[in-house]
């Protein structure tokens, strides 16, 4: 058994549950999905179907790549469907031989146009277009990572924890000197260390530049790590997975900047306190905005967020009311305490958290950098 297949039975168990007899995810330019890749391991542009009699088709635009990383029972190259995905829809439908009257359920961030071409070419069938079905399903199961991907999450994080340690070596030897150093350097030692690359496009913001949640544009070649504060926001990509972490360099702080400095390690202390197997996440987020009120401050974003094959996924950790998430052992997200002066520059400090059964395990070691 692959690792996809226990992945795949969960949905095809939900499909039951809920009688779709045939599901369709796309990940193509304007409607990127990474759950195709999650559930066969194709890393580009695919339709993937799931049939209720637990088969599954991957419609890829590059038939090559596909049978060199994907795992499918039948891959059938986009060009046979002159790349339309309702014509697709049709054939593998027709293939697969699904009854007439089933329900087929298709991404719900398909466009309205698209939508309408789905009904009227398959007119035989009734087409689910919804936020609550089986993609919000897999976003749930995505949560909570499997043994195979928290071991590429260890090898990621002592790629990034490596990373960390050099640039803070280069800055303090004065080999980096401006935002560019840091980006560049970030890209190049990531790709050396096997990642295919970076996991977002890295933030880097000196301190002209650090009052910014994500600094506009992400680098430039402003001075880096002089007086004042600067940030560093960076993940590597590795097996389609990417860490996600911030530093914050400080540099001959005034009063102003070491008070910001000060407030966000202590907020990382008590949020780190606090994460554990069954705590909602929302109560985490709500005790460190407290922590900033007392002080007269307000974080202008969200606490963290669930990592994984996208930079942003479940579990939310944010004060949102709608948040009702609850920390369970196998999901890793990160925590990332900040707060912003348009004057005195930003600091952020944020790790990546894998939740065992023993509790809360800090992978990676970002940390607010004195120079």
């Amino acid at each position: 058994m692959n690792q996809y297949q226990p992945r795949l039975e969960k949905l095809f168990d939900w499909m039951a549950r809920e009688s779709v007899t045939l599901a369709v995810f796309e990940d193509a330019g304007g409607r990127r999905d990474q759950t195709v890749r999650y559930l066969t391991g194709q890393p580009g542009d695919a339709l993937l179907f799931l049939s209720l009699d637990r088969k599954t088709v991957l419609v890829p635009w590059d038939i090559n790549m596909a049978k060199a990383y994907a795992h499918a029972d039948m891959i059938i190259p986009y060009s046979e469907f002159e790349r339309l995905p309702h014509k697709a829809i049709t054939a593998v439908a027709e293939m697969l031989g699904i009854p007439a009257g089933s329900k087929i359920e298709i991404p719900p961030v398909t466009p309205y146009p698209l939508f309408l071409n789905y009904v009227g070419e398959l007119t035989d069938f009734d087409i689910l277009c919804r936020e609550r079905g089986l993609a919000a399903e897999v976003k749930k199961i995505r949560a909570v990572k499997d043994d195979e991907e928290i071991k590429i999450y260890r090898k990621a994080a002592d790629i990034t924890n490596a990373l960390i340690g050099l640039l803070e070596k280069n800055t303090r030897s004065g080999k980096i000197k401006t935002e560019a150093d840091a980006a560049l350097l970030i890209e190049v030692e990531a790709r050396r260390g096997g990642c295919e690359g970076t996991g977002f496009e890295t933030l880097a913001a000196g301190p002209e530049r650090s009052f910014g949640i994500h600094a506009y544009p992400a680098w430039t070649d402003s001075p880096f790590a002089g007086p004042g504060l600067s940030i560093l926001d960076f993940g590597v990509r590795l097996a389609g997975y990417t860490t996600d972490v911030t530093l914050t360099f400080v540099r001959e702080a005034n009063s102003r900047q070491e008070k910001l400095a000060g407030l966000v390690e202590k907020a990382a202390k008590l949020s780190l306190s606090m994460a554990d197997n069954g705590a909602p996440a929302r109560g985490i987020a709500s005790a460190v905005e407290d922590l900033f009120a007392k002080a007269k401050k307000r974080m202008p974003h969200a606490l963290g967020h669930g990592i994984g094959l996208e930079e942003h996924e479940y579990p939310a950790v944010s004060k949102r009311p709608d948040n009702e998430w609850i920390l369970e052992p196998g999901m890793i997200f990160t925590l990332e305490p900040g707060l912003y002066d348009p004057l005195h520059g930003g600091c952020r400090l944020e790790n990546d958290i894998l939740m065992t059964e023993t509790g809360p395990e800090v992978l990676t070691e970002a940390r607010i950098i004195r120079l």
